[in-house]
């Protein structure tokens, strides 16, 4: 990604990794309400797979709602304090903030971009604990996407997807979780999942993380000068690699669809295609009316 002149958000906050809940077991446990509401692309992943390996059942874990903690207090320092991967993180939020911004203006509305928070190992968020087992995850109960940017180290050696641009895809892929609480898509989803049966509700859940991939090609697509040489391969092997059927192929099990909560690797990849080939918000209805 060209990201020299990219500008770096200001909405971000740092903590300092001394709260959050205990071990596996209750990190796990605040994951109800987060599921529910939208996991991050990359949290889901890396936390199926801890499930799967330790012989738990990952669809214990759909059905809650948004979550109702109290956002924590948190640090903004300047800039100059952070890693690299942080600034690039940074940058990224700047670029989607500017993107989504004219796409609302477009609209007649104001965009209300959200704020990311960098925690290390263990912090806590509006949704509850934060642990970095869960990878990237966007809280609607405060509108904050929170992250341990070492889950990008786990992207390359673990999930075998180098780059820069799958650090720009999961930061995007939140953001289009916060475009789907903005705009009420996150509400019907709850309301139709409360409806629904627990493979219908991992049905319609499937649709919601399509929808966010496929957001977060537009993006891309609207900024012209991000994308280069190499960054659609790298996004397509990152978003293959987090596809739940890769994912319980990975732990030696068979791929269940019924069980799939993001959409196969090949369904990852088609929305996240879509959205850089229209850079239209309009072409990511992944729900068809279903709502």
């Amino acid at each position: 990604m060209r990201l020299d002149d990219e500008r770096e958000s200001s909405n971000f906050e740092v903590q300092d990794g001394r709260g959050g809940g205990g071990g596996l077991g209750g990190g796990l446990g605040m994951l109800l309400p987060l599921i529910g509401s939208r996991f991050g692309c990359g949290g889901i992943a890396v936390v199926l797979v801890i499930m799967v390996v330790m012989g738990m059942n990952p669809l214990s874990l759909i059905g809650g709602g948004g979550g109702g903690g109290q956002p924590v207090q948190t640090e903004r320092p300047a800039t100059t304090g952070l890693t690299d991967i942080q600034r690039t993180s940074l940058k990224v939020l700047g670029s989607t903030e500017r993107r989504w911004a004219d796409i609302f203006k477009a609209e007649g509305q104001q965009y209300p971009p959200p704020t990311l928070v960098f925690y290390t190992q263990n912090g806590q968020s509006g949704c509850g604990a934060a642990q970095s087992a869960m990878g990237p995850f966007y809280c609607p109960a405060d509108q904050r996407i929170y992250i341990d940017t070492d889950f990008f180290n786990e992207m390359e050696s673990r999930f075998n997807a180098p780059g820069d641009f799958p650090i720009g895809y999961i930061i995007a892929h939140e953001v289009g979780h916060h475009i789907q609480t903005i705009t009420g898509t996150a509400d019907k989803v709850r309301a139709a999942q409360r409806r629904a049966s627990e493979a219908e509700g991992n049905a319609i859940q499937v649709k919601m993380e399509l929808q966010a991939d496929c957001y977060a090609g537009v993006w891309a697509a609207r900024d012209t000068n991000l994308m280069e040489a190499g960054d659609l391969e790298e996004g397509m092997r990152a978003a293959e690699a987090i596809g739940d059927d890769t994912l319980q192929k990975a732990a030696g099990r068979r791929p269940v669809p019924e069980s799939f909560t993001h959409g196969s690797g090949a369904q990852r990849q088609a929305w996240l295609r879509k959205g850089l080939s229209t850079g239209d918000p309009a072409q990511c209805d992944t729900f068809s009316g279903a709502l």
